[in-house]
């Protein structure tokens, strides 16, 4: 009978006739704060309107236009990555090299496809380069840099087609060259100067060489770009 009466006790029955004494220091502090809250106003764009959400992205991206034309070495472009800027800039400057001929295959000039291919998987080359050679930075922040600094050859390929529409000539063709040969060195050294504190010392050449490459392509279309007749 004892043992039945000792298992129908509480199982923490004894503890609430144990006292602690005062000479115990007891330390932490197991309080719990009733109806806290964080006095920080934290921003949280799931209640903001659709339009305030687009003007502020479209702030944020014509803020790294800034960066871009004006580069010096700061981590404002690669802290806040995003890939709005390099895909607006891609489709423009594939639509103006297109140039909207509808029998595209007999013009022999790049089409949109092309373009687009030749801009993001030589991005990615390039991304993938710079991570093989030891880049701390991320693989969308390469990109982020690479598509933001198209920038200046898309200008470049705006004010060839405003010169195109004097016509074709040498003053003409000149004027195109030292354009795009400006525009190419601008987007080259502004995506350097992102990128060079990224890599080891002694393979930086080894990442601007791609990058190079990358920008001379897109620089030469431009330059051999004519309009459809």
């Amino acid at each position: 009978m004892a043992e039945v009466e000792e298992s129908n006790k509480p199982l923490f029955a004894g503890l609430s006739d144990i006292s602690i004494s005062e000479d115990i220091p007891v330390e932490g502090d197991i309080s719990v704060p009733v109806g806290s809250q964080n006095t920080d106003n934290d921003f949280s764009t799931l209640d903001e309107p659709v339009k305030d959400t687009i003007l502020r992205d479209l702030r944020a991206v014509g803020q790294k236009f800034v960066h871009v034309m004006y580069p010096k070495k700061s981590s404002a472009l690669l802290r806040d990555w995003d890939l709005w800027g390099p895909l607006l800039l891609c489709v423009t400057l594939a639509l103006m090299l297109q140039g909207g001929s509808a029998d595209s295959e007999e013009d022999g000039r790049p089409q949109f496809a092309e373009v687009f291919v030749i801009i993001w998987f030589g991005s990615v080359i390039i991304t993938l380069n710079s991570k093989l050679l030891g880049g701390t930075i991320s693989f969308f922040q390469s990109l982020c840099v690479l598509g933001y600094c198209i920038l200046p050859l898309t200008v470049a390929m705006i004010v060839c087609r405003i010169v195109l529409l004097g016509g074709a000539s040498i003053v003409s063709f000149a004027v195109r060259l030292i354009v795009v040969t400006a525009s190419f060195s601008w987007s080259t050294f502004a995506s350097t100067a992102f990128l060079a504190d990224s890599q080891p010392a002694n393979r930086k050449a080894l990442v601007v060489y791609p990058v190079f490459l990358f920008y001379f392509v897109i620089g030469w279309m431009i330059l051999t770009f004519s309009p459809s007749q």
